[in-house]
């Protein structure tokens, strides 16, 4: 198998967002530590220390092996209630709101390094105590290493006190759909400012030579800067085909050439693609349009019932259709005012309507919800676009809300307010 920097790159991507990759490194860590005071000792760090500093050294066998065997059940114990706290965490998340955010809140690095904190203080611990040995009537104690163990499970208490407080907020729908958006801005202002001043000249490619992988997954990211400086070395172009995040199956065409590749420059430029098993919001902002519909649409289910949640969703949804509107449809990779590489995205048609069909369906029937996308359209209107187009798709999607709301609801004062909201967004009146 063919090693290279992007294919470990690849495997870092796919394994750090993992609830086990961090409380792993400090595992080792925390074992790593445990053999070299364990080589300091027996070279007499303890007995120097008890020369010079006695009051830092426990030097009683017996104390020292309490001590530690208290240390690891209270750590285990802890660890094993944070866990299941964890857990508790994802479960409610996934049924109250929608199992899409549970790979953002298991990548949640504060939990991961609370665990690994725990986990290295246990096997510090553990190897620590193997380390007091009996000789004859008296034990060889390493004084210098339990403090550090004592040390160590103070730090545990301090450490689990904050994890109660940070999945106390986690556990909140506000943090949730506030962490969705501020990744999924991050990641549109990046791309936004790559867009700025560039040009949209882009040869056809209807009659390129397509190329497909034999791998499956979601496509989640590919090497900007390989891509850029193989087109400029073979002056070639390139044309990304799937859209990022879709999941993209065996044998379907990837990218499309300028040129014929040979078979070697092809699987350089397919290593290059990034295919997971997860989604995350970090890598592929349509994931977050999709994860803030999702608890929407949850919310106003008869199970939860939660309209509050719904209303507040809207509100970031809306700043995120905002962001989207100053993006064109279509990207390009480019050096020198000269596009490269064209990589295609969900155009705002496409976006607009996903989201507003599901919203459509499960909310239309809610005056209040209906009176809140009336005015997130309204506040869309009056924004900056990349497009005029986005105009007329915000009207088109705001007129078929109102009109299956209009379908549903009776009440007269429920029928003014839509009527209302047509007049204010400038839509045909609707016909009785």
């Amino acid at each position: 198998m063919k090693f290279s920097y992007s294919s470990i790159f690849t495997f870092y991507r796919n394994i750090k967002s993992k609830i086990v990759f961090y409380p792993t490194l400090f595992a080792l860590s925390g074992l790593l530590f445990a053999f070299v005071m364990m080589y300091l000792e027996n070279r007499g760090i303890s007995r120097y220390l008890v020369d010079n500093v006695p009051v830092l050294v426990v030097n009683n066998g017996d104390t020292a092996l309490t001590i530690l065997s208290a240390c690891i059940t209270g750590l285990i114990s802890m660890m094993v209630f944070s866990f299941s706290m964890v857990m508790l965490l994802l479960n409610q998340a996934s049924t109250n709101y929608s199992p899409r955010l549970l790979p953002g809140l298991i990548s949640d690095r504060n939990h991961q390094f609370i665990l690994g904190i725990y986990l290295a203080s246990i096997l510090y611990c553990v190897f620590i105590l193997f380390s007091i040995q009996p000789t004859g009537d008296k034990y060889q104690v390493p004084g210098f290493s339990v403090l550090l163990g004592i040390l160590f499970t103070v730090a545990c208490i301090y450490a689990f006190i904050y994890f109660i407080h940070n999945i106390s907020q986690n556990i909140q729908i506000t943090y949730i759909l506030d962490k969705t958006f501020l990744s999924a801005k991050e990641t549109l202002e990046k791309l936004l400012k790559h867009e700025n001043d560039l040009s949209t000249d882009f040869p056809d490619t209807d009659n390129w030579k397509e190329y497909h992988t034999e791998k499956s997954g979601y496509f989640q990211d590919f090497s900007t800067q390989y891509l850029l400086d193989f087109c400029k070395e073979k002056e070639v172009k390139l044309e990304i085909l799937p859209v990022k995040g879709i999941f993209v199956l065996q044998g379907i065409p990837v990218f499309r050439c300028s040129k014929e590749l040979s078979e070697e420059e092809v699987e350089n430029v397919l290593e290059r693609f990034h295919f997971s098993r997860a989604e995350l919001v970090s890598e592929n902002y349509i994931l977050a349009f999709k994860q803030i519909t999702e608890v929407i649409v949850k919310a106003m289910s008869p199970g939860i019932n939660d309209p509050g949640t719904a209303l507040n969703a809207i509100d970031y949804l809306t700043e995120l259709l905002q962001l989207r509107m100053l993006k064109a449809d279509e990207t390009f990779i480019s050096d020198d005012n000269e596009n490269y590489v064209k990589v295609r995205s969900v155009n705002f048609d496409e976006l607009l309507y996903n989201v507003m069909a599901a919203i459509r369906t499960y909310c239309k029937q809610d005056i209040i919800v209906v009176q809140k996308v009336g005015t997130m359209f309204y506040y869309l209107q009056t924004q900056k676009v990349q497009n005029d187009k986005y105009y007329k798709t915000l009207s088109r999607e705001a007129e078929r809300m109102l009109e299956d709301a209009g379908n549903v609801l009776d009440n007269h004062a429920d029928l003014a307010i839509l009527s209302h909201i047509s007049h204010k967004l400038q839509l045909p009146q609707r016909k009785e």
